[in-house]
């Protein structure tokens, strides 16, 4: 059986471009990359030399290798491996984590293993923010591990956490991202989100995405047809749309829509 391969660019500051494959035969041959390799291992274990010397990748570990410094791969079992890959900006840890990464390449840390298969999850979505939280999330742990010092706890923050819900506001239905809301309010990605999280008690993108789905009911009761709806309130498409408003409500927007044909009050 041939290779089963799936990449693409999402629009998601940080990001370079995602790679979910499933090899049974394949050998990389030693080559670099000029942005950090993040790898999850789901099946079968791939081995892999890095700066001359070798090691494993297993299913229970979060792999991170740095850019610019050769590597190979190859399948450790007959079954082969099905991996996924985050290829990440140098923005995202800078250069200067490049020697603790060659040192330790691997972690055993379910909870930082956990938040990346959640990230992979919202990639194909057009959920940038959640995707872009996700990713400040996974870097401060990522960092935690390469300087060897905790991350910061969630401070009580509230003038910080209350102006990120203004902006948010202000934002509902246009393309602020979380690199953007970083910039105006001259704090990390990730302060912001744990912030915003310790002081509402949700993350910013699902505050968002309930600002938006409550925008959509009220377009939808006005008549608007799905389609455009998603659009006018910040979804990517109808299908975007359509599963968040699943989510928070279990219903489609269109039979939202028509839910109250048959109650509405009519003068005789």
């Amino acid at each position: 059986m041939g290779p089963d391969i799936a990449a693409w660019r999402p629009a998601v500051p940080g990001i370079v471009e995602v790679l979910h494959a499933r090899f049974t035969d394949h050998a990389y041959p030693a080559h670099t990359h000029d942005a950090w390799t993040l790898l999850l291992v789901d099946t079968g274990t791939v081995t892999y030399g890095l700066d001359h010397r070798e090691h494993g990748a297993l299913p229970a570990s979060v792999t991170l290798l740095p850019p610019h410094v050769p590597h190979d791969g190859r399948n450790a079992t007959a079954e082969g491996f099905r991996k996924r890959v985050l290829y990440l900006d140098t923005s995202v840890l800078g250069t200067d984590l490049v020697g603790a990464a060659v040192d330790h390449p691997a972690f055993a840390d379910p909870a930082l293993r956990s938040r990346v298969h959640q990230l992979h999850g919202v990639l194909r979505g057009g959920d940038e923010w959640e995707a872009e939280s996700r990713l400040a999330l996974v870097r401060d742990r990522l960092r935690a591990h390469l300087t060897r010092r905790p991350p910061p706890p969630a401070t009580a923050e509230p003038n910080l956490a209350h102006a990120l819900r203004d902006l948010l506001d202000a934002h509902v239905t246009d393309t602020l991202t979380l690199a953007d809301a970083a910039a105006r309010l001259s704090a990390a990605p990730e302060r912001l989100v744990r912030t915003f999280t310790r002081e509402f008690g949700l993350p910013p993108h699902r505050y968002l995405t309930g600002r938006r789905v409550d925008l959509a009911r009220r377009l939808l009761l006005d008549g608007l047809p799905p389609a455009q709806v998603a659009p006018a309130v910040g979804f990517y498409d109808q299908s975007h749309l359509t599963r968040h408003f699943r989510r928070m409500l279990a219903t489609a927007p269109g039979a939202y829509a028509r839910s109250g044909a048959s109650r509405a009050f009519r003068r005789p």
